[in-house]
C-alpha cells in the first residue's frame, strides 16, 4: 500500500523571495504569488502536495507588527489539521523576530513550521530563493522511520543550515549566509543530502493538543548600553508611562555601569512593575550575573538574566508573556526559564559551546 502523500502549506507573507524589479525605477516591488510558483517548477517534483496562501498585500518585513504575527498565527491555526507541515516565506530583516514570536504562540506543537526567504528575488538568475524554498519544503515534509515529523518545531532555514527559530539572528545584510545560531547547534545541514542533528531537535509532545496563544503586548523596549550613555537617554526610555518590559543589552557576561543614577533608574523601574531582562551584546556566550559585582548588583535590584537567549527571542517572549495577562512577578519568573528551547540550562551552555563547532561553516 502506497504511503500517503505529505501535504505542505506555503504561507507567503512577503519579502525579497517574492519581489520583482520595476523596470522603470529599478526598485523591488511585491508581485502575485502565482509568479513564484511559475518560477520554481521544481516544486512539482518534490513528491508532496503543496498549497499556498498569501498576505494581501504582501508585507515588507520591516513593516511587520504584532498584529501581523497574530494574523500569521491565525492562518496556521486555521489550517493546522489540514496539513502535515508549514513553510513561511518571510522577509529577512525581521524573520528572526517573527520565528521567535511564533515559537511562543504554539504550545504543544507537533508539526514543522519552517521559515525561509532569500537575499535575491526568485526571478533573478543568481537567486538563493529557489534552493532555500525547495529545501525548506523538504524539511517540512521529512518524516522519521515511524512516519512522524522529523522536525516538529518552529525553525528557520537559510543557505544550507536549519536553525531553531528562536535561536537565530540575521548577521549579514548582503551575503547569502544571512543567518546564524551562535548559542545553539544547527538542527540540520543541507549538502548533497540533508543531515539532521536529532539530539538537539525538539521532540513532539506526547498526549498534548495544540494550544494557540496569539496575544502580544508591544509595550516593551530595547536599551542598548554604550560607553558614555547619558542619564537623560536612560531615564527617557525607562520612564515611559506605558512601558512594561525592557531588554537591557549589557556588556560581556552581563555587566553595566556602576553609576548610582543608573542603578537607581533600574531600581525604580523594577519597583513599578517593569520587567527588565539582561542580555549580552556579544554574539556568543551568555549572561552570568554571579561572575562580577555589577551582575550581582543587577540581580539584587531585580533584573532577570536572559542567559544565552537572543535579543529577538527575549523581546518577543516578553511581548508574548505580557500579552497573556501574567503579573510582572510571573513574567519575571517565566523569563528566567526556557519555554520553547529559547535558552539553555547551566549544564547545556558549556556543552553546546564545544559541541557546535562541528556544525559550523
Amino acid at each position: 500500500m502506497a504511503a500517503q502523500r505529505v501535504s505542505i502549506l506555503l504561507v507567503y507573507t512577503g519579502g525579497t523571495i517574492g519581489m520583482v524589479e520595476n523596470p522603470e525605477t529599478g526598485a523591488l516591488e511585491p508581485f502575485d504569488f502565482n509568479y513564484l510558483q511559475d518560477n520554481v517548477p521544481e516544486l512539482r517534483l518534490l513528491g508532496c502536495d503543496i498549497s499556498s496562501v498569501e498576505f494581501s498585500p504582501p508585507l515588507d518585513s520591516s513593516a511587520i507588527t504584532t498584529e501581523h504575527w497574530v494574523q500569521l498565527a491565525r492562518v496556521i491555526e486555521e489550517h493546522y489539521e489540514d496539513y502535515d507541515g508549514f513553510v513561511i516565506l518571510h522577509g529577512t530583516d525581521t524573520m528572526a523576530y517573527t520565528a521567535s514570536a511564533m515559537s511562543f504562540v504554539f504550545e504543544g506543537l507537533s508539526k514543522p513550521i519552517v521559515f525561509t526567504g532569500s537575499q535575491l528575488p526568485v526571478g533573478k538568475l543568481r537567486t538563493d530563493g529557489k534552493e532555500n524554498l525547495i529545501t525548506a519544503i523538504e524539511i517540512a515534509a521529512a518524516r522519521d522511520e515511524a512516519g512522524r515529523p522529523r522536525v516538529p518545531e518552529v525553525t528557520l532555514f537559510f543557505e544550507n543550515y536549519l536553525m531553531r527559530g528562536n535561536r537565530s539572528s540575521k548577521v549579514s545584510a548582503d551575503q547569502f549566509s544571512a543567518f546564524e545560531s551562535y548559542n545553539y547547534p544547527h538542527l540540520a545541514y543541507a549538502g548533497i543530502e540533508i543531515r539532521y542533528h536529532d539530539a538537539v531537535i525538539a521532540k513532539a509532545p506526547q498526549g498534548r493538543t495544540l494550544a494557540v496563544h496569539p496575544h502580544f503586548d508591544p509595550n516593551v523596549a530595547v536599551l542598548k548600553l554604550f560607553p558614555g550613555i547619558t542619564r537623560g537617554v536612560v531615564e527617557s526610555i525607562l520612564s515611559l508611562p506605558t512601558l512594561r518590559g525592557v531588554v537591557l543589552e549589557t556588556f560581556g557576561s552581563g555587566n553595566a555601569p556602576m553609576l548610582p543614577w543608573f542603578l537607581d533608574a533600574l531600581r525604580s523601574t523594577v519597583a513599578r512593575g517593569v520587567v527588565i531582562v539582561n542580555v549580552t551584546q556579544c554574539v556568543t556566550g551568555y549572561v552570568d550575573m554571579m561572575r562580577y559585582e555589577t551582575g550581582i548588583l543587577l540581580q539584587k535590584i531585580g533584573v532577570v538574566s536572559g542567559r544565552d537567549a537572543t535579543t529577538e527571542a527575549v523581546l518577543t517572549k516578553l511581548m508574548y508573556l505580557l500579552g497573556q495577562g501574567f503579573s510582572s512577578e510571573e513574567v519575571g519568573q517565566l523569563m528566567a526559564i526556557p519555554l520553547r528551547g529559547e535558552m539553555s540550562l547551566d549544564q547545556e551552555m558549556e556543552g553546546f559551546s564545544r559541541e557546535t563547532s562541528i556544525y559550523r561553516r
